[in-house]
């Protein structure tokens, strides 16, 4: 696993560390089952404090991409299993609200692409 973290880029730190671990995880880069650092360790080695990584950490696990198995350590989660469930739950909420505002499928669909091309560029 390799991690980069530019201090000069405008996102912070841990959000860093949670998108690369989490692009790493959805190109296969880090395997289903793969092992991550534990916290203090992957924190020394970035140059990071301790609170950072886990606040990453915490995150990527609320997403699903990651598991932590107690004392046996945190490893990268099956792919798909809990984020796609909690991405249709978000889904349902999303067409439950558009149909009690009036909106027509087509501006729902609209304002969802919209939300996405900013999201994911920036």
């Amino acid at each position: 696993m390799t991690l980069k973290i530019q201090i000069d880029d405008g996102a912070a730190p841990y959000e860093q560390v949670r998108a690369q671990i989490s692009e790493q995880a959805r190109a296969g880069v880090l395997p289903v089952g793969h092992r991550l650092p534990t916290v203090r360790g992957l924190a020394e080695s970035l140059g990071l404090a301790p609170n950072t990584v886990a606040k990453a950490y915490r995150a990527l696990e609320a997403d699903g991409v990651i598991e932590t198995r107690g004392r046996n350590g945190t490893f990268v989660a099956a792919a798909g299993s809990a984020a796609v469930r909690e991405l249709a739950s978000a889904a349902q909420g999303f067409a439950a609200r558009a149909l009690r505002l009036g909106v027509s499928e087509e501006e729902a669909v609209a304002a969802v692409r919209d939300a996405l091309r900013a999201a994911f560029t920036g």
